[in-house]
């Protein structure tokens, strides 16, 4: 959050709006650049002129994981990095939509749409989210497979015995 700020802050006074282009080098601008552009929809520039709903929603998110995070277990790292990075990706944005009316998205990659810090956070969270899911999924489907493994060995062990008798 604090990084999606300064960044926006930088921007917003050293480029202008919508003409200005920095890059460190011409050669990259086709490339990659940053621009000043205002966005009053959502990551990436979708749903242009709604940032009421949005400013209610990024709030409502933000409540939500601030709820939560307290719950989630300790060992359970790729939850707390996913609601971290989109607590503060949702903040990041928000104080933009409530000072300023709108969030300040400046990175420009080829013909991709322009985003902000803010925007890769919440992107990252939920690529880190979704990759947690999957592997606790993966690690709790190896556990059921082993507990059946377990438990088919003792039925055997123990009809070999009723065998015996």
């Amino acid at each position: 959050m604090i990084l999606d700020q300064v960044t926006k802050s930088l921007v917003r006074n050293k480029i202008e709006l919508w003409t200005g282009v920095w890059a460190p080098w011409d050669w990259i601008i086709p490339y990659a650049r940053i621009i000043h552009v205002p966005n009053t929809g959502v990551a990436f520039g979708m749903f242009q002129g709604k940032g009421i709903i949005f400013t209610i929603l990024a709030s409502l998110v933000a409540l939500v994981i601030i709820y939560y995070y307290p719950q989630v277990h300790e060992s359970d790292w790729s939850l707390r990095l996913a609601m971290g990075l989109q607590l503060g990706g949702a903040v990041g944005n928000l104080i933009d939509r409530m000072t300023i009316g709108h969030v300040t998205d400046f990175i420009s990659v080829g013909n991709f749409a322009v985003f902000n810090i803010a925007d890769a956070s919440i992107t990252v969270g939920v690529a880190v989210l979704i990759l947690g899911v999957w592997l606790q999924e993966k690690k709790e489907k190896q556990n059921r497979e082993l507990q059946i493994e377990d438990e088919t060995s003792s039925n055997l062990h123990s009809n070999d015995m009723d065998i015996t008798l």
